[in-house]
């Protein structure tokens, strides 16, 4: 019996965590508080002048950890191209560039001839309605406008998207999303603090409602016993 849940949280990649910590040396001893319990980890913009890239080499080469690297790429397709190339050297497992179909093609083609996911962002969870009509943003439901995005990255090769878990099951339900991945940022269990999140959903919620990969970061680092609540997010979900 006491085997038993270990084997279960070893082999469970669909809980990610969000290494949104101030430096690469608290990462890595979050990474070892959390143990075998994780096998994915996120890497974003807050942590690349923290030593972000040699987190991830050292996380990915030397402790077997799954690396989805969050730097949601926006530029020119062959500055797009070029950027993707570098970081496709670094043997990372998701990537994520801005879902705008000429990013996501550059993206792709950067990609080529390596194992790395491309993700496209569609709307990121900490916005609105209201902070879309302040970005100039054209009129519709939100949810609405992230299905349109997400088909239109599925059309040019994304081989998944980021969304909020609130649109997980919209996304599903689209013929382009087949054999593609959602990946839901903005999960927060039962009770937890939203912190900047806008549009959340439970753990199990996002899961059950399609999305292949849930996002964690706050609601484990910075409890007091990290691997306690990494190991309660990971019974919550369904089998």
């Amino acid at each position: 019996m006491t085997q038993q849940p270990e084997a279960r949280t070893m082999s469970d990649d669909r809980l990610i965590v969000a290494l949104d910590v101030p430096d690469a040396l608290q990462a890595l001893k979050l990474s070892e508080m959390l143990g075998q319990d994780v096998s994915f980890y996120k890497i974003g913009l807050g942590m690349l002048t923290g030593g972000g890239l040699g987190l991830a080499n050292e996380l990915k080469q030397e402790h077997g950890k799954r690396i989805f690297l969050d730097m949601k790429l926006f530029d020119i397709g062959a500055t797009v191209e070029k950027a993707v190339r570098g970081l496709a050297q670094f043997d990372l497992d998701f990537l994520t560039v801005h879902g705008d179909p000429h990013v996501v093609r550059a993206a792709r083609e950067g990609a080529s001839g390596s194992n790395m996911k491309i993700l496209a962002v569609t709307i990121l969870t900490s916005l609105d309605r209201d902070d879309l009509d302040a970005g100039l943003m054209r009129p519709g439901l939100v949810p609405d406008l992230v299905a349109e995005r997400a088909a239109r990255a599925f059309e040019a090769g994304a081989d998944g998207v980021i969304a909020s878990p609130q649109e997980a099951a919209m996304i599903r339900a689209l013929p382009e999303s087949e054999s593609r991945l959602i990946v839901t940022p903005g999960v927060r269990p039962a009770g937890s603090d939203l912190g900047d999140q806008k549009r959340v959903a439970t753990p199990a919620q996002a899961i059950a409602d399609g999305a292949d990969h849930i996002v964690v970061g706050r609601p484990i680092w910075a409890d007091p016993d990290p691997a306690r609540a990494a190991r309660a997010i990971l019974d919550e979900l369904p089998g």
